[in-house]
């Protein structure tokens, strides 16, 4: 893999229940409605699980991802192709931080950032309109 290692570790205040982010987090319905714009490949299951492995970005830019662990306070992706190394999500009433380490020739840092303010986001306009 060609790139440097890289690492980025943010934590944020959200004004949202964990619950609310758990969603936001695990299904794939809803993790398409604020990350930046990717095709998931195969169709991804209505929540994700431990094992589960699919692809995701736009081209030229794909990035395998397979799902090491899903449960209600924490998301963890094993990475490859266009990122070899991980990402990790956990979160609480309020919070929510996110991990990344890997290879990539891609800005993590700053798509780990606009990631964060996304979802912030969303889970702000959620409460909003439920």
């Amino acid at each position: 893999m060609l790139g440097n290692f890289q690492q980025s570790h943010l934590r944020i205040e959200v004004e949202a229940p964990a619950r609310t982010l758990e969603d936001s987090l695990l299904h794939p319905g809803k993790l398409r409605q604020w990350l930046w714009v990717q095709q998931f490949s195969p169709v991804p299951p209505e929540q994700f699980y431990s094992g589960f492995t699919f692809t995701a970005g736009v081209e030229p830019v794909v990035i395998k991802h397979q799902v090491e662990v899903a449960n209600s306070h924490c998301l963890r992706l094993l990475l490859s192709q266009g990122i070899d190394g991980y990402q990790e999500w956990r979160w609480g009433e309020g919070w929510v931080q996110c991990r990344l380490e890997g290879i990539s020739l891609l800005p993590l840092n700053l798509l780990q950032t606009l990631s964060l303010l996304r979802l912030r986001q969303f889970v702000a306009s959620q409460s909003q309109t439920g």
